[in-house]
C-alpha cells in the first residue's frame, strides 16, 4: 500500500473468514488489500497466522498467544452469529465472509443491519433489493438462491436457463424486481 492511500477504520468491509483451505489466494489477497478488520474462530488462528495474515479477533472460548493486539471474544456455540452481532454492535458498514457453505437463514436478522457478502466456493452471494441492477459481461452466470420463495419475480438482460439460474445474454445491466424485502443472488468468481 502506498503512503497516499489512507483507510479510515471500518470504511472498508470487515473479512470474517469462517475457512481458509479451499479459497483462492488471488481473491484472499484482494480481499486483504485495504487492511480489513480481520476475524476468525478459534480453530482457524493458527492456520491463518501462519499464512502472514494480521488478524484483529479471534472467536475463542479462552485466550490465544499467536500475535500481539489480537482482540479474543466468546464465540458460544455460533461463531458466525457472534461475529455479525460484534460488527453490527461496533457500527461496522460491510463485511465479507469466507466460508464453505451458505445458509440464507443464518443471515436474514443481519442483513437489515449490516452489508454482507458470502464468497463460499466458487461463489460471491449477497442479497439485493427489489429493483437492484448491475452491469455484467455476457454469457455471466447468476443464481437466484431459495427461488421457490420469491413472489413475483421479474427480470431483464437475462435469460433463464432454469428456476434458479440465469445467464446475461449481452454485455449490460441486469435487473430483478420482485416482492420480497430482499433475495439472495450468487455471481461465479
Amino acid at each position: 500500500m502506498s503512503s497516499h492511500h489512507i483507510v479510515r477504520e471500518k470504511q472498508e468491509p470487515a473479512l470474517l473468514i469462517m475457512a481458509i483451505d479451499s479459497f483462492d489466494e488471488e481473491y484472499l489477497g484482494q480481499l486483504l488489500e485495504w487492511s480489513p478488520t480481520v476475524l476468525i474462530p478459534a480453530f482457524l488462528a493458527e492456520k491463518v497466522a501462519s499464512m502472514g495474515i494480521k488478524i484483529d479477533v479471534v472467536f475463542a472460548d479462552e485466550s490465544t498467544s499467536l500475535q500481539e493486539h489480537i482482540k479474543v471474544l466468546p464465540g458460544g456455540t455460533d461463531v458466525l452469529e457472534s461475529a455479525l452481532k460484534y460488527l453490527v454492535a461496533e457500527g461496522y458498514p460491510a463485511v465479507n465472509i469466507i466460508s464453505n457453505h451458505f445458509k440464507a437463514k443464518e443471515y436474514l436478522f443481519f442483513v437489515e443491519f449490516i452489508d454482507i457478502v458470502v464468497f463460499s466456493k466458487d461463489r460471491k452471494i449477497y442479497p439485493i433489493k427489489s429493483g437492484f441492477s448491475k452491469w455484467k459481461n455476457e454469457t455471466q452466470e447468476i443464481y437466484i438462491l431459495h427461488p421457490e420463495l420469491i413472489q413475483n419475480l421479474s427480470f431483464s438482460g437475462l435469460e433463464q436457463e432454469n428456476l434458479a439460474h440465469y445467464q446475461t445474454v449481452k454485455d449490460g445491466f441486469f435487473s430483478f424486481t420482485f416482492d420480497q424485502p430482499f433475495i439472495f443472488i450468487a455471481e461465479q468468481l
